[in-house]
């Protein structure tokens, strides 16, 4: 599904990733698990498209297409799904009319009619269910006056309604309190299948006690220094990231 060869990028003169491989697969979820600066926000951003960032070398094939040849919102037509680590609010903006025209672009780019009001709101109810989202949330202007964890619960439903191929969660578990990390954690894996898959970064083991991924991935200074499966984020939990900082050393 994913395959990324030696990507370099970076932002304002300022290289951060500094080659870059990995390569999914359908069905799989993999964590990309590493300290402060080592580059897993920016390889989010890059896979999303943000332009802001800078290409600076590599490739990236996305189900035969060369995604960093794709404007952000081809990307997200073709399958890429991005949740935030900060999700933004929009006032003035219903939840309903947002994601309505996001599956109705998607459908336009597929050659598809328009969804009519009542064919979305049906499908919102059952989308709802996944995240265990209050239907008040949905009623409001995105993300306006939500709670961290209303906001992360609201971005997974975002990414049930739209059913992507290929999903980067960049700290999904960053500020939520432990039941609102298991809502948002069941909904990620009500939506596992073997037809899409997931990419989990985070900082530490306990969001893979509910996603539970097939790989991990540790990003140092801007390359994956090590590839392992779960047992590779509890040697990281239990040894820290200074662990990674020493076998960096004495290579």
């Amino acid at each position: 599904m994913l395959k990324i060869h030696d990507l370099k990028a970076g932002i304002e003169g300022k290289q951060i990733l500094n080659g870059i491989n990995l390569e999914v697969n359908a069905g799989e979820v993999h964590a990309i698990m590493g300290p402060n600066g080592s580059g897993k926000s920016t390889l989010s951003m890059v896979l999303a498209g943000n332009p802001a960032y800078e290409v600076l070398g590599g490739k990236v094939d996305f189900l035969g297409k060369d995604l960093l040849d794709l404007p952000p919102e081809v990307r997200s037509h073709e399958g890429i799904f991005l949740g935030f680590q900060y999700p933004v609010e929009i006032p003035g903006v219903s939840m309903v009319n947002f994601m309505r025209a996001a599956v109705n672009a998607k459908r336009k780019y597929f050659g598809l009619p328009p969804m009519s009001a009542s064919e979305f709101l049906k499908m919102m109810r059952e989308k709802r269910s996944v995240v265990e989202l209050d239907n008040t949330l949905a009623s409001r202007s995105v993300n306006e006056g939500f709670s961290g964890g209303e906001k992360k619960r609201n971005e997974i439903f975002q990414m049930a309604v739209l059913e992507p191929k290929l999903s980067i969660l960049d700290e999904t578990d960053s500020g939520l309190d432990i039941d609102a990390l298991r809502i948002v954690a069941n909904g990620v894996n009500k939506l596992k299948s073997e037809k899409n898959a997931t990419i989990v970064i985070t900082h530490y083991q306990r969001l893979l006690d509910y996603i539970k991924p097939d790989f991990v991935h540790i990003l140092y200074k801007g390359k994956i220094v090590m590839t392992g499966g779960p047992q590779l984020a509890l040697e990281l939990e239990e040894k820290g990231y200074d662990w990674i900082k020493s076998r960096d050393d004495n290579d």
